[in-house]
């Protein structure tokens, strides 16, 4: 897939309250996590804004088991912790180069870096990883709280095996995203910015020449900006695309309410959920709940990352 994308490298159910460390969060990875009651709901859209060829529809009911959803992405300081104990690294590092929006970079940077012909808008640094997320001579300083990124979906995995968590199926995701409303275009509702309230950090300007960053971010932001949904979860949203567990496909069975679907048993890529801050309604309108994308396992970039679940 491409679009603002990482190119590829080739009835209201109330949550139950956030479940404290030592009882609902992983030895390993103490995230606040929320305990969802799932049940069925109205998944997918049929909405004029949307893009029928990513198999955004049709509207269809799937029922969720209950499970557990942390409450936002996963940190660079989370992530960090991960490494620490067990010396892993991630595919942009052993390949020694990932994905970096061309506007981060110096000027001398940007232009010996490579760009795909269809998304010139990206650059391939070499020494663009998840500590140095513009490349050569960027840090992480300031960004602890910030969602990793260029984490491939492998590295996403190899984390979650880590923290004896997994990651959401497209359907939970989808459910947990919705915040217990039906059918809504965002997590908040169908307005982008109620009131003049910005909720959520995307692409704000002319896209890709311009941002003017008046939701408050030019790049990433911390895992808990912005007012959380109605399950209490952060960044639904924009910020970073989120790796999902699904093989993708633009099939959806819709004879009867699906139970706990898990996506076709093969396939070439993962799907991704929620948009990225590098999303705008000219070009990739996919921060809604619905829109979906994919990549392949080996891909990485900096508008990608994940969050984890895990079953009761």
């Amino acid at each position: 897939m491409t679009a603002c994308c990482t190119p590829s490298s080739g009835a209201r159910s109330e949550p139950t309250p956030i479940v404290p460390q030592g009882e609902g969060a992983s030895r390993r990875d103490p995230a606040e996590t929320v305990l969802l009651p799932g049940g069925e709901f109205l998944m997918g859209t049929d909405d004029s804004e949307g893009f029928a060829k990513d198999g955004e529809g049709p509207v269809r009911r799937v029922h969720v088991s209950p499970f557990l959803i942390d409450t936002h992405a996963v940190s660079n300081d989370r992530f960090a912790t991960f490494v620490a104990d067990t010396g892993y690294h991630t595919e942009a590092e052993r390949i020694g180069w990932s994905y970096v929006f061309a506007g981060y970079l110096p000027a001398a940077l940007r232009r010996i870096s490579p760009r795909p012909e269809a998304t010139p808008w990206w650059c391939g640094v070499t020494g663009a990883d998840w500590r140095s997320p513009e490349g050569p001579g960027s840090s992480l300083q300031g960004r602890g709280d910030h969602p990793v990124v260029h984490v491939s979906w492998n590295d996403a995995q190899a984390y979650c095996n880590w923290a004896d968590k997994r990651l959401p199926t497209e359907a939970e995701w989808e459910y947990a995203a919705r915040g217990g409303l039906e059918q809504r275009r965002y997590p908040w509702g169908d307005e982008l910015d109620h009131d003049g309230t910005f909720r959520c950090n995307i692409w704000r300007g002319q896209f890709p020449s311009r941002n003017t960053a008046a939701d408050g971010y030019r790049g990433t932001c911390p895992v808990d900006a912005f007012e959380p949904n109605g399950y209490g979860l952060y960044n639904m949203a924009g910020n970073v695309w989120e790796w999902c567990s699904d093989w993708w496909s633009t099939s959806h069975d819709t004879a009867a309410p699906a139970m706990d679907p898990q996506g076709p048993a093969t396939g070439a890529s993962k799907a991704m959920r929620g948009g990225s801050h590098m999303c705008h309604v000219s070009y990739c309108n996919r921060y809604r709940v619905a829109a979906r994308t994919a990549n392949d396992v080996a891909a990485s970039g900096g508008n990608t990352g994940f969050r984890c679940v895990r079953s009761p």
